[in-house]
């Protein structure tokens, strides 16, 4: 299956984006680049889809496993490299379950089938960065 998407230079420094699902997005520079920051910055978008793509794993598996979870958040935090082109060469990935019932050992399950098994982007992102991925449970 191939995605396809257009992106269209709306002038100045910001480019309009569609995307398959059909909602688009605006991508900008910040004003320090020649930006007005009306949109989202490339390389953090690369960030949210790699959380985005392991969130919607372990969503699903939650549903499957009928696992009690009152909030989920994964923080994602990322080192770049010095040089140009400049790409992250490490990045962590914090995954929080917050509820009074949490499941610590089937969460756990989910977020290990997500990062070895099912979430593309992950494995992308294994071919020029080091992960380091964490789990953190909260009790309410």
């Amino acid at each position: 299956m191939t995605n396809h998407n257009t992106t269209t230079w709306l002038g100045n420094m910001k480019f309009e984006s569609t995307n398959p699902s059909g909602h688009n997005l605006f991508i900008d520079a910040g004003e320090e680049n020649g930006g007005k920051s009306e949109g989202y910055r490339p390389k953090a978008l690369m960030l949210s889809a790699l959380a985005g793509c392991s969130g919607l794993d372990v969503a699903s598996l939650i549903k499957k496993m009928k696992l009690e979870v009152d909030d989920f958040k994964i923080e994602t935090a990322a080192d770049l490299t010095e040089e140009h082109p400049k790409y992250y060469d490490k990045v962590a990935m914090h995954f929080h379950f917050y509820g009074e019932n949490l499941n610590e050992k089937k969460l756990q399950k989910a977020v290990d089938l997500s990062i070895e098994k099912y979430c593309g982007v992950m494995e992308m992102f294994r071919q020029f960065s080091e992960l380091i991925i964490e789990t953190h449970f909260h009790k309410k």
